[in-house]
């Protein structure tokens, strides 16, 4: 068992620390291969489903299926609002989940009030999971979703000049590996990529990671089970594609401009920190936050507290000047 504590950590914000009791009720810190099953499920005792989350923020979905991955069959989910007309700018989505959970909606609702200001349209991809589709198949998958939207952008009614990709944990780092692969292969065109705390190393070397060991949201004991999942044997040697875990790259010039988020108390702190840090030093553009306090995806789960007020300000005023 994991002991916490494996490094002194910064302290969690004493406004989140509360929410991290009542999670520590329902999961332990480190997830484990024979949870997989029952956190794939999605469905959670007296929570909102995805129709009535869609519903109550007045949004429209519809699904589509697509040529991914080795020309397999994927769905993307086209979301935009009720009723909506005209053009205006593209999110193309990529959830999170470690690599190894979730679907095309998780994250969804945190768009709702972008898509209705700018009206906005956006694709959501359900890419394969690992450890049942490892690397390459979640990478690849989301560039295919990529080119399908950017190829049919104007019966979507998207504005091809304003389309930008957007994603939280591992969907933050497979955000980072497409924008990658956009640019070695010559498009789509991003304007701009969102990187939500953002899962790009797969080495375990960093000292946030031993700093959130048994402790907090996706801890160090989860984040090895996504990537042995994602990489298996692979993982932490040089055969390791700077796709699959973007923080590989030793070139990072010539990307559309970044936003990355993260907390102080997470596993993916050093790492989303190096990797705004390895933008700039090649002359691109980043915008960095790290909050003090804050512990993986603390926003969506105590969106009540002062500093994830704070974390999603920043994200929208990064839209805003991206966007508006």
């Amino acid at each position: 068992m994991t002991v916490p504590g494996t490094l002194p950590r910064p302290p969690f914000d004493p406004e989140l620390a509360p929410m991290l009791e009542v999670l520590g009720q329902m999961l332990p810190p480190t997830l484990t291969a024979e949870m997989l099953p029952a956190l794939r499920t999605g469905s959670i005792p007296g929570m909102p489903t995805t129709a009535e989350i869609l519903e109550s923020a007045q949004l429209q979905s519809r699904d589509v299926t697509i040529p991914g991955f080795e020309g397999a069959d994927i769905a993307v989910s086209v979301i935009e609002s009720k009723g909506r007309t005209g053009v205006g700018p593209g999110i193309f989505h990529t959830h999170g989940g470690g690599m190894i959970m979730g679907d095309r909606f998780a994250g969804v609702a945190g768009f709702a009030e972008w898509i209705h200001r700018y009206n906005a349209v956006l694709v959501s991809v359900e890419y394969r999971l690992a450890p049942e589709f490892p690397d390459p198949y979640p990478v690849e998958d989301c560039y295919a979703g990529l080119l399908w939207t950017a190829e049919n952008a104007e019966r979507l009614g998207i504005e091809s000049e304003r389309l930008m990709i957007a994603g939280g944990s591992a969907g933050g780092g497979l955000a980072a590996g497409v924008a990658l692969l956009a640019r070695d292969r010559r498009g789509p065109h991003l304007v701009g990529q969102m990187l939500m705390y953002p899962m790009l190393d797969d080495r375990d070397a960093t000292v946030s990671t031993r700093q959130i060991d048994g402790v907090g949201v996706w801890d160090r004991g989860s984040n090895l089970l996504g990537w042995n999942s994602l990489l298996g044997e692979r993982r932490s040697t040089d055969d390791v594609s700077i796709y699959a875990a973007p923080a590989r790259a030793t070139d990072l010039s010539n990307l559309p401009p970044a936003f990355i988020d993260c907390g102080s108390a997470e596993v993916f702190r050093d790492e989303d920190v190096a990797y705004a840090s390895a933008i700039w030093a090649a002359g691109g553009q980043a915008e960095l936050h790290v909050w003090p306090g804050a512990f993986h995806a603390s926003e969506s789960l105590a969106p009540q507290a002062a500093l994830s007020h704070d974390a999603v300000d920043a994200r929208d005023r990064w839209i805003r000047r991206l966007l508006g």
